[in-house]
């Protein structure tokens, strides 16, 4: 799956890297990392020049936002310092997650079943009591458990269903499948059953036959127990009784933390990774505990870890679809040559 990684960085260590291509020192440039945090995030589609460009105009911005900083409270101070940056700049990429870490968890569901609110609570927010219809979402969170990082990045593909070819897309890139449905709600059950039979056939394009096909089903709003029109034996008899299948309510939480239990145990992950195992911290210190593991031993460090923590990257966007295909194509080509594109 895609593993691109954003990282935060002085601006310094981004200089550093570039004269390490270039063989030149920027002359012209003062800056000091203890008097200015100019952090930075980065992608690997930029370099040379555009790279230096693109950082004189960011230290434009932040140099302003400095001066402000110091007129306010100290406080307000410590509270920006914990802030990401507001402007993505591209670096090259460095690769704090190693690729067996990182998955991408696919949910599929009918509208309203509320799976915006079951992602909800696994990146550590809140239930959202207001209904708005989902047109796609993507999240990333990071964790940092026993030495390593780990990367799932969760995709809401709520509206797809209008949208074959990019439905198929989302599940071809998927590891994981989160299927929703809503347990008053028999009609939600049955596209479950639907997108369930999608997801294999698809599926049966790019992998080995004998790969086993990683879904989780949520029978959603069990809360609402005198609405409900959908008992548990029904779903076993419909979806098949291997399928893990856990009765849930995001709005009072029951059930979700077998939920992401189910999903970490199908991706290899940590049990660490359920919310309740784990603490949220900013996104700069998560890097900045990966960092500090890159430039230390192995060994050295594992005397020393911490607790278990993760962060929400707050400027996650979806790879690009072409990418996606790219990795598609790819995938399939292990295995065998597909005679027409996957997605079609």
């Amino acid at each position: 799956m895609n593993s691109a990684v954003r990282l935060y960085l002085p601006v310094d260590g981004i200089l550093e890297v570039f004269d390490s291509f270039t063989g030149h020192h920027q002359a012209g440039f003062t800056h000091s990392a203890a008097l200015f945090p100019r952090h930075i995030v980065s992608d690997i589609s930029k370099a040379g020049m555009g790279i230096v460009k693109t950082v004189k105009g960011c230290w434009r911005r932040q140099d302003k936002a400095v001066v402000a900083r110091r007129s306010s409270s100290s406080g307000n101070r410590r509270a920006s310092a914990d802030r990401p940056p507001e402007v993505p700049v591209d670096v090259a990429e460095l690769g704090l997650t190693k690729p067996r870490n990182c998955h991408r968890v696919v949910v599929l569901g009918a509208p309203r079943v509320g799976k915006t609110n079951i992602l909800r609570r696994f990146l550590g927010e809140e239930y959202e009591e207001h209904y708005e219809p989902t047109v796609e979402d993507f999240y990333r969170k990071l964790f940092y458990i026993g030495g390593e990082a780990y990367q799932v990045d969760l995709l809401d593909a709520a509206q797809e269903r209008g949208f074959p070819a990019k439905r198929r897309l989302s599940i071809l890139t998927g590891d994981i499948f989160l299927l929703v449905f809503s347990l008053d709600d028999r009609d939600s059950l049955n596209e479950v059953h639907k997108l369930q039979k999608e997801i294999k056939a698809a599926k049966a394009k790019v992998q080995k036959p004998t790969h086993p096909l990683r879904v989780v089903v949520c029978g959603n709003k069990a809360d609402l127990d005198a609405q409900r029109v959908v008992r548990g034996s029904e779903v076993g008899q419909l979806l098949g009784e291997d399928v893990p299948f856990f009765e849930t309510s995001a709005k009072d939480g029951t059930g979700l933390e077998a939920v992401y239990a189910a999903l970490a145990t199908l991706g290899g992950l940590p049990d660490e990774t359920t919310p309740s195992r784990h603490q949220i911290v900013s996104i700069l210190t998560y890097q900045t505990l990966c960092v500090g593991k890159r430039g230390r031993g192995t060994r050295r460090h594992s005397r020393g870890l911490g607790a278990p923590c993760a962060a929400v990257d707050p400027l996650a966007r979806r790879p690009s679809f072409s990418s996606d295909l790219r990795l598609v194509l790819g995938s399939s080509t292990k295995h065998k040559k597909p005679e027409v594109c996957p997605i079609q």
